[in-house]
């Protein structure tokens, strides 16, 4: 008896395998979900219109008539809801990324600390994983509110050294005068070193590249500051800093960072580090103990091993934990909504009230967050493609 019939492959399989009728049920597919919402859609807006209550992103252009907590872009209540979203986009992607990078450094050495020979050393790593990781990251986020909360005032300020204060105003440092030459080459800083990452990539995989490694390094060293030279002299070469001083009531020049970021950024960042110093104990764990023992038979240091042989291969377990933990802080961020810093759900919520909006406010807030997410996790995937071995 023949068993074709039980052979035969399932229909998922059949799907994946293309051809004309598979196409015809994707695109069948396809075109039912696409009826669904728009099924949907039509209904929401039609009950709607039967409450007495209109629809559509045309509110966007309307002035807002409210006014958030001070962050790094602001908006006035004359300005547009756009321009609120627009702004408050702004302050998620800004503490967001700060937080990542001091998250990254400081996770990397609690890591390492972790497994140190030193007994103090490492118990201290250890209880710093167990105390972030271990109590809720909102109230990690209250607690740095509360504590600039009751630093003395401006008059009274703690002075950290080089022009640096803190007090229930904020923290008060020392700023290059022409802030926006800097934001600017930052992100060319960040663009050039992507680039030559790739460029340095591609020039090892040949094997006919007369290069030294030394020559190697000058050659990603100008990809890498040429750019931000190039900006920063056709910015006219900006050199003037901007450096507090105590005026009547408050500081004058420098910036100030006011304590509804401080807080974010410090509950981010500290909660944040814990998991990625777990993240980064494990994949240094994880390579070799032979290969280790091997390079100290060569002569390697320590340093040497960590930076040449254990850091390559721990990368490439490293790399795809640690991208989601970066979604998770950026998604996180939504929590400076208790203390009022205006970043993306904290200025959705509002204009959620005042424009009445609310599934138009929801669609806006869940595709900026989704969008930002997914460009974070491309940008780890090619990251990741970087550190994994050529094939051969």
């Amino acid at each position: 008896m023949s068993n074709t019939a039980s052979t035969r492959p399932g229909f998922l399989v059949r799907l994946r395998e293309g051809g004309p009728r598979a196409i015809l049920m994707q695109l069948a597919l396809v075109a039912a979900v696409v009826g669904a919402l728009v099924y949907l859609v039509v209904n929401a807006r039609a009950a709607l219109q039967a409450q007495g209550m209109t629809s559509g992103f045309g509110f966007l252009t309307q002035a807002t008539s409210f006014s958030m907590g001070e962050g790094y872009f602001n908006f006035t209540p004359s300005d547009s809801y756009l321009r609120a979203f627009a702004a408050a986009i702004g302050n998620t992607i800004v503490i967001s990324a700060v937080s990542i990078l001091t998250a990254s450094a400081l996770g990397a050495l609690i890591g390492v600390a972790a497994l140190a020979r030193n007994p103090i050393l490492r118990g201290v790593a250890q209880s710093y994983v167990y105390l972030f990781r271990n109590t809720p990251q909102l109230l990690q986020i209250i607690f740095w509110y509360s504590f600039f909360a009751l630093l003395p005032p401006v008059r009274d300020a703690w002075s950290l050294g080089f022009g640096i204060f803190a007090s229930n105003r904020g923290l008060t440092l020392p700023a290059p005068e022409n802030g926006s030459v800097l934001t600017l080459m930052l992100i060319v800083l960040v663009a050039a070193f992507g680039v030559s990452t790739l460029v340095m990539r591609k020039l090892r995989e040949r094997v006919d590249l007369a290069m030294s490694p030394r020559s190697l390094g000058l050659l990603r060293a100008a990809m890498v500051l040429g750019p931000v030279l190039i900006v920063w002299l056709a910015a006219g070469a900006p050199r003037g800093w901007s450096v507090p001083e105590l005026g009547r009531f408050n500081y004058t020049g420098g910036a100030t960072l006011a304590p509804e970021f401080m807080a974010l950024y410090f509950g981010l960042s500290f909660y944040i580090a814990a998991f990625i110093a777990e993240i980064v104990r494990g994949g240094v764990q994880s390579v070799d103990a032979g290969q280790i023992e091997a390079a100290r038979t060569v002569g390697l240091s320590e340093g040497q091993i960590m930076v040449r042989v254990v850091a390559p291969q721990a990368l490439r377990i490293i790399i795809p934990p640690l991208a989601a933990q970066y979604i998770s802080l950026l998604k996180n961020s939504s929590l400076g909504v208790a203390v009022g810093y205006p970043e993306l759900f904290s200025v959705a919520n509002t204009s959620l009230t005042y424009s009445g909006r609310t599934i138009e406010v929801l669609v806006l807030m869940a595709g900026t967050y989704l969008l930002i997410s997914l460009c974070v996790g491309l940008g780890a995937a090619f990251i990741n493609r970087l550190t994994q071995y050529p094939s051969r």
